[in-house]
């Protein structure tokens, strides 16, 4: 009887595995990066100890991070939860722009008490990235239309619809900027430093997400939808609906990220204030490879190497070098994170 050995891909990767994975990546992608950064005469384990000291060993440090997490979780889990259905929310960028919109426009227009405001601007926020994923939602669900195309092209009208109102419609004549709208009443609350009520929000609808995809009829429906069309299609279940439902859904958690973003961060609006959170989105939600609790910490990470890259430039580093190695991290970890589901099997005959 002999023995034969082959690689065989499983479904799904032991958490260990994929932990480990994972780690080795990210360590084998840091050495890389160490590497190049000796070659051009710069010390990779001193700027490697002033983006930990930055980072974690001050408060204002800690802060930081807090406040990227909460559009990279949102935007992170608007896409992850328009996969489910088989669909990609490429457009969480502009989302994120309408939500911001929407929300200045009740924070500024509207004169209501505060906490009425900030509801109001909550509910608008939401709204807002639903409108603008409606279009491409309908034209996927009744024409067949690839909703990655239309959700990308969108992203660029609403950045530019944006910038147009911050610096003319709605610019503060009376202050001493020229390129953004005048500060926001309405603010949502700290809970700790400069970090506010924002961050557990976006934990806590990441974790009813899952809960509701993965233990409700509902869920249970979309995801049969999303791996199996013809299945869904066979028991009855509404499919057409059941897309437009989460791709509204999706949108409506990117424009969410818009509203706290101005109301809990910047306080106005303002062109770029997206910081590309939509498009960093999509690396969050694949980090996360399709989990809605993964989404808190591939987007916790995400924070850690947008962070990282912030302090690096301020060490002289360029723009160029910093994303080449945010890029290499992301590339070996989507690799190690694939890795991850393979197996050496031997076969008995």
């Amino acid at each position: 009887m002999a023995n034969t050995w082959r690689l065989q891909r499983l479904p799904s990767a032991h958490p260990g595995m994929a932990f480990g994975a994972r780690a080795a990546a990210i360590a084998l992608a840091l050495l890389a990066a160490g590497i190049i950064l000796s070659f051009f005469g710069n010390n990779p384990l001193a700027l490697g100890a002033q983006v930990i000291k930055a980072s974690f060993g001050s408060t204002y440090g800690m802060e930081d991070l807090g406040l990227l997490v909460i559009p990279l979780i949102l935007t992170g889990l608007a896409v992850t939860v328009a996969q489910k259905i088989g669909a990609w929310n490429i457009g969480a960028e502009g989302q994120f722009y309408a939500g911001a919109f929407a929300a200045t426009a009740v924070g500024l227009f509207v004169p209501v008490p505060q906490p009425l405001s900030l509801v109001l601007m909550f509910l608008a926020g939401i709204a807002g990235g639903s409108v603008w994923i409606l279009i491409p939602t309908l034209a996927r669900a009744y024409a067949n239309v690839n909703e990655l195309i239309t959700t990308l092209l969108l992203n660029f009208v609403a950045s530019l619809l944006v910038y147009y109102v911050s610096t003319d419609a709605w610019r503060d004549r009376g202050g001493m900027a020229n390129s953004s709208t005048a500060r926001i009443p309405a603010e949502i609350p700290e809970f700790w430093g400069l970090v506010h009520w924002g961050l557990p929000v976006a934990v806590l609808l990441a974790i009813g997400m899952a809960l509701l995809l993965s233990f409700s009829k509902w869920g249970y429906e979309v995801r049969l939808v999303g791996s199996n069309p013809a299945a869904a299609k066979y028991a009855g279940i509404p499919a057409r609906r059941h897309l437009i439902t989460v791709m509204l859904l999706s949108g409506g958690i990117a424009g969410l990220a818009g509203m706290l973003e101005i109301a809990g961060t910047v306080h106005r609006l303002q062109g770029g204030i997206s910081n590309n959170f939509g498009y960093l989105g999509i690396m969050v939600a694949v980090l996360a490879r399709g989990s809605s609790i993964g989404v808190i910490f591939s987007g916790a990470l995400m924070a850690f190497i947008l962070n990282s890259g912030i302090i690096l430039q301020t060490q002289g580093l360029t723009t160029s070098v910093v994303l080449a190695i945010t890029g290499l991290i992301l590339f070996l970890t989507s690799i190690g994170d694939e890795l991850a589901h393979y197996r050496i099997m031997r076969d008995k005959s």
